[in-house]
């Protein structure tokens, strides 16, 4: 994408996702996501009238007279966007990629957040991780994370990048996936090794979106790993084609990520029935081991809203936490 298209694309997500942080998300991110209310600062000595509840006995112990933790309130939160930018991101069908749709996702975030002065950063990752920005505050920083999803540098020639641009757009389908010795890390994807990252460089508890297709195996545990420490929610973005082939008669389907092309009868009605059905079983699968893990779920359509599937999620983290 060059630096024009670049700026003319983060210009048009700010304005647009801008104005629906305003109109519907501003209000509902605050109330679902707060602050943990008192955060540890400090032991010090007792003073008569402390709430005794505060004394610290095991340095009460050690020094022999009495001491007493001290909390201050902690409202700010740290949002961290983990945003999976291998090569099935760059699919897309109807106009927007999935990594567009993602980049629109992180905006919609970061300006919520941004409104109610919290922090934001991202991590950008594929096989590996491709860049990190830590949490900071502010609405540049928050369009600097827009830029950086939909542009980040791939590392291509200007050729390679067309051919891979030509590629994306052929259709493709998840109907299974064959690890690949050593393929590059683009044409790769590990949200495990992200979720270790993020383990890694966060001491603080935050909330993290992760961002995905979830072509990717062994993720489940590491997530639910992390969801232990800080609060995960994962965001499953699709193409409607990957679940519903048009009648279009021969067609070849390349996998971006592992190279594979196939060749299919898009008029054979058994096919574009088991292509919706395992389309289908897969967000489903996904939905029910998210939610017997404790992870909340999110399901983008990349040509459809994002509002409001993510207002849809806040009303229900409301709903939740009121009980």
């Amino acid at each position: 994408m060059l630096a024009k298209e670049l700026i003319q694309r983060v210009r048009e997500i700010q304005i647009r996702t801008g104005r629906q942080v305003a109109d519907v998300l501003a209000g509902q991110y605050e109330s679902v996501f707060r602050g943990r209310g008192m955060e540890f600062e400090e032991v010090r000595p007792y003073i008569p009238g402390d709430d005794v509840r505060t004394i610290d006995w095991n340095v009460t112990a050690r020094m022999g007279g009495p001491y007493v933790k001290r909390y201050v309130e902690e409202r700010q939160l740290t949002l961290m966007m983990m945003a999976d930018i291998s090569a099935s991101q760059d699919f897309g069908s109807a106009g927007r990629s999935k990594r567009e749709a993602t980049a629109e996702l992180c905006a919609l975030l970061a300006f919520a957040a941004t409104s109610n002065d919290d922090k934001v950063g991202l991590t950008l990752f594929h096989g590996s991780i491709e860049q990190y920005i830590p949490a900071r505050k502010g609405q540049k920083h928050s369009l600097r994370v827009i830029r950086d999803v939909l542009a980040h540098g791939t590392g291509e020639t200007p050729e390679e990048l067309a051919t891979r641009t030509r590629m994306a757009r052929r259709r493709w389908l998840p109907l299974g996936r064959k690890r690949t010795a050593q393929r590059p890390d683009r044409q790769s994807t590990n949200i495990a090794g992200a979720m270790e990252f993020l383990m890694s460089v966060t001491t603080r508890k935050t909330v993290c979106f992760v961002v995905s297709d979830f072509l990717d195996d062994g993720f489940l545990k590491p997530m639910r790993n992390t969801n232990r420490k800080h609060d995960v929610i994962a965001v499953l973005v699709t193409d409607a084609r990957e679940s519903e082939i048009p009648n279009v008669g021969m067609i070849h389907l390349a996998d971006p990520e592992t190279g594979r092309i196939a060749v299919y009868d898009s008029g054979a009605t058994g096919f574009r029935e088991a292509v919706l059905r395992a389309s289908n079983e897969r967000v489903e699968s996904l939905r029910r081991s998210f939610g017997a893990s404790g992870i909340d779920f999110i399901h983008i359509d990349a040509a459809g809203s994002i509002v409001d599937p993510l207002a849809k999620f806040f009303r229900m983290r409301e709903r939740r936490m009121r009980r």
